[in-house]
């Protein structure tokens, strides 16, 4: 099969050399010294899916008609690189496996002749350097669309995904896109501090805060009708009691989702952005929950302090300190 994995960072790194290893034909799109690198080198695949080199064809744009692509960008760069490459890729088959909750619309506005999926990758992955991909942690991808049960053509992509990686069908996916929203509230913190998630949770101060931002991203969903879709033994029923719980209690959930990770640091996708001197996706992930609040007439402060953090940590170039991460949010109470 002709696969196209357009962005090939940590997560397109991963599948494109997965769906390489399992013998299809893999073309990648890239960029300055990833494209350079994957043109001399390939990919290397290292951690927790074992060592692996693909060759994949690399291009800055597509040149024909996949069978199916995979869009693996940042959220904030999804329309620029589906519109860069509509020409040859309206008619394919499209998975966005992107975090957010607006990735499938944009590809269904910019795609009008392709049949459009999501998919919501729990694999943590750090684009160590370009062209090498370490893999944190081999965990499940969940592929869907809509808030109905999974159909039959959902099921078909889905036997196709599971060649690269473990893949599981997923009913009510825009249910599961607020679930996975809820999960990436640990990006914000370690962005901010430097801190691996692990880290993070591990200091009594700042798991609290990273808390409160669930709670309320969950509660802005309830807000909005909408039902979490279940995915890591999280669901529209432990959230929405998640969603009562004091702040104390409810921090049992970050060190259930830490202890998943095991020891090897994760980063979170935010700040390996940071990190590369990028722009981070933390507008489609804090932020998306202060743009929905703002629709449910409510509002997000706890995520609007965590979103302008991140942005003032992307200016100035440097971190903060635990303690004063703490007395940001002491002074806006």
């Amino acid at each position: 099969m002709r696969i196209a994995v357009i962005g090939a960072g940590a997560l397109g790194g991963t599948f494109a050399t997965r769906f390489a290893q399992a013998g299809h034909d893999v073309t990648v799109t890239a960029r300055g010294a990833g494209l350079a690198a994957i043109r001399e080198r390939g990919i290397r695949l290292e951690g927790g899916f074992g060592l692996g080199q693909s060759h994949p064809t690399a291009l800055e744009r597509l040149t024909e008609t996949p069978d199916l692509a995979l869009v693996c960008t940042k959220a904030q760069d999804a329309e620029a690189a589906i519109s860069d490459n509509a020409a040859v890729l309206d008619g394919a088959a499209v998975i966005v496996i992107q975090n957010g909750l607006d990735g499938v619309e944009t590809a269904r506005r910019l795609l009008p002749g392709s049949d459009c999926f999501g998919a919501l990758s729990i694999i943590a992955a750090n684009y160590t350097e370009p062209g090498l991909v370490t893999v944190t942690t081999a965990a499940p991808t969940y592929l869907g669309r809509g808030s109905g049960p999974a159909d039959q053509a959902t099921r078909r992509w889905q036997t196709v995904l599971a060649e690269a990686v473990p893949t599981q069908v997923i009913d009510n996916f825009v249910g599961a896109q607020w679930t996975k929203l809820v999960v990436n509230m640990l990006n914000a913190l370690p962005a901010i501090t430097g801190l691996s998630v692990q880290t993070v949770v591990a200091q009594p101060g700042l798991r609290r805060i990273m808390t409160l931002s669930m709670r309320e991203a969950v509660r802005v969903g309830l807000r909005r009708g909408i039902r979490f879709g279940s995915m890591q033994a999280l669901g529209h029923r432990r959230l929405r009691v998640f969603a009562l719980l004091p702040a104390w209690a409810g921090q049992a959930l970050p060190l259930m989702m830490r202890a998943r990770m095991g020891t090897v640091p994760n980063l979170g996708s935010t700040l390996q952005s940071v990190r590369r001197g990028q722009r981070t996706e933390v507008d489609y992930l804090n932020g998306v929950v202060v743009r929905e609040a703002r629709l449910a007439g409510t509002a997000a402060p706890v995520n609007s302090r965590l979103t302008a953090l991140v942005h003032e940590v992307e200016q100035r170039g440097s971190f903060l300190t635990a303690a004063e991460v703490l007395e940001r949010f002491s002074r806006s109470r």
